[in-house]
């Protein structure tokens, strides 16, 4: 195929079909598809919660998602591999996240947003916004897309034989394209998965960190007004705060140990921009310390109390959406330093 482009003068300015591989490393490709991944398959968006996931034989699996209705979504790309490769690789890969459950696809997400105190379930359905009647099983079903610039007719049809006997799978080629001044286009194409298929019933890396600069930057103007007395309390006290690649979760020190009160997050976050507790998630009280299940809720009371909290799944949040009055911010910074006495007053698990 020849692709061009139409100058103001009505010239055409052709752009030639390039190997990717001349000129990128795959991880480039790998970061595209991170960075864009609706489209990819036939039937919408995903959301990626793992790349390069560690599986228990040893292996990698590229990208890893999850789709709108909560099936797992296993992205790999074809490379130089022979088509028997590529396809056994992937079939190992989707039989080892049919082994995943919820609480460890959570896992995976929070080691890629190196955030311990995310929710699958609430990062998922922020992500597709979901209705408050739409209900979500994870991991039912399972799906693989394998993607590179040549999809073979090995694969093809290989691929469509596995697709009549049930198994979810996607086929994507793509093309590069490249102009002498340096523009670059890139078109996909659906190759095997618009075909109507048969019905059918661990460590990730990370995403850049940002810095306490950036993230104040992000605020608007409420954020700061609440955030700067917070960061102002970790300073003075200190209490140690964890940057992750939205937020930062606020800690207390207990010999080197540190265990989360609370989480903050800017506009941008599927949070947006709030403040969330740390009773019961990982890393939490109810996880580290042993402060008893009594006290605990004595102290989600207190914070439901103070007219800022409501629940959000098994944590609280605090949305800060409007101008909050010193009373209101006291009331913030007092309940982190209840939270924090109270963990030192009983100290980590043995």
């Amino acid at each position: 195929m020849r692709l061009f482009g139409i100058e103001p003068d009505d010239k055409f300015r052709e752009f030639v079909e390039t190997p990717f591989q001349a000129n990128h490393e795959e991880s480039v490709l790998e970061g595209w598809l991170e960075s864009n991944p609706d489209g990819i398959v036939e039937d919408g968006a995903l959301l990626i919660i793992g790349r390069q996931v560690s599986t228990n034989l040893g292996s990698v699996i590229d990208l890893l998602g999850i789709d709108r209705r909560g099936d797992v979504v296993v992205l790999e790309l074809k490379r130089d591999r022979t088509p028997r490769d590529t396809l056994a690789q992937s079939l190992e890969y989707a039989s080892f996240v049919e082994q995943l459950d919820a609480q460890q696809l959570e896992g995976i997400l929070c080691s890629y947003l190196n955030d311990e105190s995310a929710s699958l379930a609430d990062y998922h359905r922020q992500h597709f916004q979901l209705g408050p009647d739409e209900a979500i099983a994870f991991n039912k079903d399972q799906r693989i897309v394998i993607v590179g610039q040549g999809i073979t007719s090995e694969i093809r049809q290989t691929s469509l034989f596995l697709r009549s006997k049930g198994i979810r799978i996607t086929c994507v080629e793509f093309s590069f394209f490249e102009a002498k001044d340096g523009t670059r286009l890139l078109s996909h194409d659906i190759v095997v998965g618009k075909q109507p298929s048969k019905p059918t019933q661990v460590a990730s890396g990370s995403l850049p960190i940002v810095t306490e600069e950036f993230f104040v930057e992000s605020l608007d103007e409420y954020g700061r007004q609440v955030f700067k007395p917070i960061l102002d309390l970790a300073a003075k006290k200190p209490f140690p705060i964890h940057w992750g690649t939205k937020g930062f979760s606020l800690n207390v020190d207990l010999e080197g140990a540190h265990v989360v009160l609370c989480f903050g997050y800017p506009p941008d976050s599927v949070y947006r921009q709030s403040l969330y507790t740390a009773l019961i998630s990982p890393g939490g009280l109810l996880n580290k310390t042993q402060v008893p299940e009594n006290i605990i809720q004595s102290l989600r009371s207190e914070a439901v109390g103070t007219g800022l909290f409501r629940p959000a799944g098994r944590e609280l949040k605090c949305v800060i959406d409007r101008e909050f009055s010193e009373d209101e911010i006291g009331a913030l910074l007092s309940w982190c330093e209840k939270v924090a006495c109270t963990v030192r007053q009983y100290g980590l698990k043995q």
